[in-house]
């Protein structure tokens, strides 16, 4: 038996990398990289986002890495949920000052965690994106 403890790392599939790194460092704060040649990631905390994109998936590069691994990559198909330390409000002004238009006032969600507040946006490519902030002790 094996138990596994973390998150390393998720992959996204977008279809403009430009776009999703700009939104991403924009309104989350979270660093890009491009570790390969048109290869991408986003590094926030000790996780990261890796970037495809839909025209570069084939089911093996050239190299002879792995391409995709999801069956059916789509854009926009993704929800996911980040912690933040901000206040909601704070969260939701930030978003509106960017241009970015939240999805949900505060609402009440459970997390991993317990019960958080979340304010939902889209990505460019139309991926929910949950941003949450749990209860200070």
């Amino acid at each position: 038996m094996i138990a596994v403890k973390a998150f390393d790392h998720a992959v996204i599939t977008v279809a403009d990398a430009q776009a999703t790194l700009d939104f991403y460092t924009r309104a989350l704060g979270m660093q890009a990289e491009e570790f390969n040649p048109n290869r991408f990631a986003l590094h926030f905390g000790s996780q990261k986002i890796n970037v495809q994109v839909t025209t570069e998936i084939p089911d093996q590069m050239a190299d002879g890495r792995i391409g995709s691994i999801a069956a059916h990559p789509t854009p926009g198909s993704a929800d996911l949920c980040f912690v933040t330390d901000a206040e909601p409000e704070a969260v939701l002004a930030h978003l509106r000052s960017l241009g970015v238009a939240p999805i949900t006032a505060v609402v009440d969600r459970k997390g991993a965690r317990g019960w958080m507040k979340s304010v939902y946006c889209r990505d460019p490519d139309g991926n929910l994106i949950e941003l949450s902030t749990y209860p200070r002790d």
